[in-house]
């Protein structure tokens, strides 16, 4: 059974940790996935000092926003050799797969950036393409193999949180108005609170495939969102924060 890691110290986010090898290790990791192309102004949402993991064609991204790449991992199937050369000759490390593989490369990247110390992983990209794709990342963000993990992802023209039952609450920020949707997965989401919503819950379960938390509203530039059991992806207008 795998042992739960301690909620992190949100002042120790992005401390550096030495790694075997040299390599930086630090507590918030953003994971780069395939898609649509990001927009460069992107980057001033991302978290600083974190490193900075591209699961395959996600690379692509890391060149869109700027940003230094730390580690491309996945079979390489999507990803163009010659950025993948440019990226080895900056120092990112390189840890190809098998085409022939049980896992898909962004799930290889969380694994991968959980094993060097993150606690704490931004998604960007992932988006577009293939449905089933698409679909899969989302279903990897509120894994359980993952629940020990802080989540959050920038997909297309959404925000996503991950919220998991027994926690603090996740508090969003957005300008007054703008649409919140509450989805569980994986089972019942029960014990929900919410503060700052037009359409408050107290307690609430919300089961898989009710439309109940979809389109709630912003009353001003701040909500929170907490819950007792479950697991709940709080999905916001591209722009927001928690």
């Amino acid at each position: 059974m795998r042992t739960k890691r301690p909620a992190a110290d949100p002042s120790n986010l992005h401390r550096v940790i030495p790694a075997e090898g040299g390599m930086r290790v630090t507590r918030a990791a953003i994971v780069l996935a395939g898609g649509d192309p990001v927009e460069p102004d992107l980057r001033t949402l991302l978290p600083d000092g974190a490193v900075v993991v591209a699961a395959d064609s996600g690379l692509h991204q890391a060149e869109l926003l700027g940003l230094r790449v730390d580690y491309v991992v996945g079979d390489l199937d999507s990803a163009d050799p010659a950025a993948v050369e440019r990226a080895r000759a900056a120092g990112a490390v390189i840890e190809r797969h098998p085409v022939d593989k049980d896992a898909t490369d962004l799930e290889l990247a969380f694994d991968l950036a959980r094993d060097r110390g993150a606690v704490r992983i931004t998604v960007v990209g992932g988006a577009g393409g293939r449905l089933d794709h698409f679909l899969a990342n989302v279903a990897l963000l509120a894994s359980p193999r993952f629940a020990d993990l802080e989540i959050d992802a920038r997909l297309g023209d959404a925000y996503v949180v991950v919220v998991q039952g027994g926690r603090l609450p996740r508090v969003m920020t957005g300008a007054a108005g703008s649409l919140v949707t509450l989805l569980p997965v994986g089972g019942d989401a029960s014990g929900i609170t919410t503060i700052g919503l037009q359409f408050p819950l107290r307690g609430a379960t919300l089961r898989p495939g009710t439309s109940r938390g979809l389109s709630n509203v912003l009353l001003g530039e701040q909500a929170s969102v907490a819950l007792d059991q479950g697991t709940l992806l709080v999905i916001q207008a591209f722009g927001g924060a928690l």
